[in-house]
């Protein structure tokens, strides 16, 4: 979907907590919140988002280029869909036509189509305009919710917690079930995925050698 990249890295990549980042990591999917967040200059302007759709895509789809950063929406890039989960995003309906559909059956509620969804998940991951953090057992999460612990991120993976970076995962740790922890995945999301729904992680994302 993306176009060369400027030879300095834009403000593009989101980490689990929302926030805009410049590294040099690209990351595995992308994706937008529903229109132009930047200036002429490729700066970011005040804005966060447009929209209450907030999407994460393929970066490859039908074989469409696009200038990143250029006259149309600010591209995002995450390191994986866990990632993208836990800043707030969902799958896209265009090029992630069937995960979006996973994940809209496996939703609380059953909403009616992707509006409903959005509606309930832009409450969910906005307070204040600000990051929300929801607080349960760590025991009660299920594989790709993320939590913060000292300002970290972690995913939980296979009955342990990894530690995040925009490179990857760090070594796995033990996972304290009764634990009380600040959630970064809205709690809908952590529904669709204890109901099933299953995140693309990194190591699916990375090109064939």
């Amino acid at each position: 979907m993306s176009g060369a990249q400027p030879s300095r890295p834009l403000q593009n990549r989101v980490d689990p907590f929302g926030e805009f980042r410049a590294v040099a990591e690209r990351g595995g999917l992308m994706g937008n919140r529903g229109g132009r967040l930047h200036r002429d200059d490729r700066t970011l302007s005040g804005r966060r988002w447009t929209s209450r759709r907030w999407i994460a895509c393929v970066c490859a789809f039908k074989g469409r280029r696009r200038e990143v950063w250029g006259n149309s929406y600010t591209e995002l890039f995450f390191l994986d869909e866990p990632t993208a989960l836990a800043a707030g995003h969902r799958p896209c309906f265009e090029c992630r036509r069937e995960a979006a559909k996973a994940f809209l059956a496996a939703f609380p509620g059953r909403p009616g189509g992707a509006d409903a969804m959005d509606e309930a998940l832009h409450r969910e991951r906005v307070e204040n305009r600000a990051k929300r953090i929801w607080r349960t057992r760590l025991g009660d999460l299920p594989e790709g919710a993320m939590i913060a612990r000292g300002g970290r991120a972690y995913a939980v993976r296979r009955d342990s917690l990894s530690p995040w970076s925009f490179a990857g995962y760090g070594a796995p740790a033990p996972l304290e079930p009764d634990a009380v922890v600040g959630v970064l995945t809205p709690p809908s999301t952590v529904g669709a995925l204890k109901s099933g729904y299953r995140p693309l992680w990194a190591e699916a994302l990375r090109p064939a050698a």
